[in-house]
């Protein structure tokens, strides 16, 4: 029988623990306050040279160069505390006295602990507040159950099961908190995951991670999204928590499951899913497939070079998954979280959200969803996530994407790697594809299981190279220390970010096609870019065009990523020989790398032109993404200084195939044409003025160089295949 002063006990543990927490704050701001400013330093008038009836002259300040700054911040991530020989050394190399070197230390030192100080504070107090609601209202709501029969206590069901178990997570959560701040200081460090040793290094193969993984994601257009989409009602809650406890079930049934449910197929060795043995499997879940939509379902497991803990981790944080997958998530935003799971980690984690889905065109149009997230780990130690739609929480919108239980179990293997086993079931309206990518899209590689799985293995392979801290033979020219490597990968990771976040059809982007109705035409649009240290402030323009080649999507890739190809087709290289000045290798395929490329061009503007560039792909698609970039500031990267002052604005290349293969038997056999699906995206700042107006001469401009460029690659790669 459910004891209710067992709230009271429990919100008295959560007073004590807040209590704690305040006197500590006041044990920290009582220590000594470290020196406001050492770069404000001037000497006073002495005695008799000082006017008494003048004013004391207002103090000069010394502004720092970004370059020191950048340097500073940099030696600052490795070393808050530099000794005197470290601040001498530094203040020499930067040409600043130690003495502003120590206090420019002290003053970052003491803006760290403020902002640690202020986000603990905060969270701990919403933590309180949301946790005094809860226990009200599950008190009141468990308090006032009674038997019918005996007017005792009633039988607690399904539902008020489910409150029982958010109970006891909320008990674990306060003597979590409790056990954690109780007699310690409130100040916040990077948290390690469970599993995680000492060390922060990872070479190439290790299955592990060090530290958290992934960047925060730029959104376009976040702000009309989360307008658009309200949190669930008090009155909803219980219906997502039964639904998401059904999804759940439904998944781990899904990913186990053989025939009949899931029956091979006998064109390309894939699985087709049986609707009529999946309507008799689960009866319940969000209903029937309404009028119009068609069923896409796909499973598909790879084993990936990441630990489940990271996996989960990257799973539950919005800002790491949709950067994870940056190629697949356009646009993300958590709604409201309804539970954070028991003790720290996400087991019973449950989260409401919507979010995007993309295929890197503009002839694709994006998939939105607004669903729930449930994270649970079961007895045999497996994870599963699970996500499934919320759109009959909201009746007066009409869906054009519905997420039935989908996700994926993550299974712990010994040497630190883990076996992931993936669904995807959505039904969709895919009526407005345009007719080029209609047999990518019914053959589930453009949204389904096997493009989620290739992307996070892919991506896997990529978080291993940022981590490692070994310098290969492959890495090859400007490159000279482990610091460099991780700050040129950090710069190509942010380059794919903002690449596929602006060439995909989303509906925060406003496509204007320049002519006709071809699929070939070119589809242009504006932004305005300010107060983003990561790109050049102005006007920017976006201009991208996809069409089909008779060609190999490895064929294409090839000749794009080549640097002695490039001049081909680059017309802004001006026919110049292009050379790679490094190298580095960050998957097993060896189109995975970053390089760094010089143009030398006979024209003495273009001669000390850079170009970093990353090509990558996967059993489901290929990219080739570039930015120029400064030569002074790239120099800063590679000495090991801080990437996110480089600005960038990339362009590049998406190459899919224009329909399934069979590689059964280990040879590929093209079911479809085996042609490539190209879609060439640029991105040009018109004007250094933000609220410039878009002129004729610029759009007439940057359609003649996507068209040429195209021309270009077409009559390159045609020729050679005829040859």
């Amino acid at each position: 029988m459910f004891q209710p002063n067992m709230f009271d006990s429990h919100h008295h543990l959560l007073d004590m623990a807040h209590k704690t927490l305040e006197n500590e704050m006041d044990l920290i701001r009582d220590d000594e306050y470290e020196s406001k400013s050492g770069t404000d330093i001037m000497e006073a008038p002495s005695g008799d040279d000082q006017d008494p009836n003048q004013r004391p002259k207002k103090k000069r300040y010394h502004r720092h160069t970004q370059h020191q700054i950048q340097e500073m911040e940099s030696f600052f991530n490795e070393c808050p505390h530099p000794d005197d020989k470290q601040r001498k050394e530094l203040g020499r190399r930067l040409g600043l006295e130690p003495l502003q070197v120590k206090f420019w230390f002290q003053n970052k030192r003491t803006q760290m602990k403020a902002q640690h100080e202020r986000h603990e504070n905060t969270q701990l107090r919403n933590e309180n507040d949301k946790l005094r609601e809860d226990n009200i209202r599950y008190k009141e709501a468990l308090t006032n159950a009674t038997c019918p029969s005996c007017g005792g206590p009633a039988a607690i069901g399904e539902m008020s099961s489910m409150y029982m178990m958010f109970v006891n997570m909320q008990i674990d959560r306060i003597s979590g908190i409790a056990s954690k701040y109780a007699g310690k200081p409130m100040l916040s460090y990077p948290h390690l995951s469970p599993g995680e040793g000492a060390s922060r290094s990872l070479d190439l193969g290790v299955g592990s991670f060090g530290g958290q993984v992934g960047i925060g994601r730029e959104v376009f257009g976040a702000a009309d999204f989360l307008r658009s989409v309200s949190g669930p009602t008090e009155a909803d809650k219980p219906v997502i928590i039964e639904l998401a406890v059904a999804a759940m079930e439904e998944l781990i049934r899904m990913a186990q499951a053989g025939e009949p449910l899931w029956i091979p197929s006998i064109s390309n060795g894939a699985e087709m899913l049986s609707e009529e043995e999946y309507g008799t499997t689960f009866p319940r879940g969000i209903g029937p497939k309404p009028l119009g939509l068609i069923s896409e379902a796909s499973r598909e497991s790879a084993v990936v070079i990441m630990n489940h803990i990271n996996l989960v981790e990257i799973l539950m944080d919005v800002n790491q998954w949709s950067s994870v997958f940056a190629s697949i998530v356009s646009r993300a935003v958590t709604v409201e979280v309804l539970s954070t799971g028991v003790a720290g980690n996400h087991n019973g984690a449950l989260q409401v959200m919507t979010a995007e889905f993309q295929v890197p065109s503009p002839l694709v149009p994006t998939r939105e969803n607004y669903f729930v997230r449930y994270c649970k780990q079961h007895h045999d130690g497996t994870w599963a996530v699970v996500d499934v739609s919320l759109d009959n929480l909201r009746p007066a919108s009409i869906s054009r994407c519905r997420r039935r239980p989908s996700g994926c179990l993550i299974q712990e293997l010994p040497n630190g790697y883990s076996k992931v086993t993936w669904v995807e079931h959505v039904e969709i309206d895919d009526r407005a594809v345009h007719s080029i990518y209609k047999p990518l899209v019914n053959s589930g590689l453009a949204f389904g299981a096997k493009r989620w799985v290739a992307t996070l293995d892919r991506q896997c392979e990529r978080l291993a190279s940022v981590m490692a801290n070994n310098i290969s033979a492959g890495d090859v020219g400007v490159i000279s220390s482990p610091e460099g490597r991780k700050s040129m990968l950090k710069l190509a990771e942010r380059m794919v970010m903002s690449f596929c976040s602006g060439v995909g059809a989303s509906t925060a982007h406003t496509w204007t096609t320049l002519s006709g109705s071809g699929a070939d035409d070119v589809r242009v649009m504006t932004r305005k870019s300010m107060d983003d240290p990561g790109r050049p402030p102005g006007f920017v323009l976006s201009a991208a065009t996809s069409f089909w080649l008779p060609v190999s999507p490895k064929r294409v890739f090839d000749f794009l990523r080549d640097e002695n190809s490039r001049s081909q087709w680059d017309i802004l290289s001006n026919g110049g020989l292009v050379q790679e000045m490094a190298h580095i290798a960050n998957g097993r395929d060896p189109g995975n790398s970053v390089s760094l490329l010089r143009v030398n061009s006979a024209n003495s503007s273009q001669s000390n032109m850079l170009i970093l560039q990353e090509s990558s792909t996967d059993a489901t698609g290929s990219y080739v993404m570039y930015a120029p970039v400064d030569i002074r500031a790239m120099n800063v990267v590679l000495s090991g200084g801080d990437p996110d002052y480089l600005a960038l604005l990339p362009s590049g290349f998406a190459i899919l195939p224009d329909g399934p293969s069979n590689e059964a038997g280990g040879v590929p056999e093209v079911v479809g044409s085996g042609g490539s699906l190209l879609t060439v995206a640029f991105q040009i700042l018109v004007d250094s003025v933000p609220t410039a107006k878009l002129s004729l001469a610029s759009v007439t401009t940057v359609n003649s160089l996507i068209k040429c460029t195209v021309e270009r690659i077409k009559g390159a790669v045609l020729c050679d295949t005829v040859v």
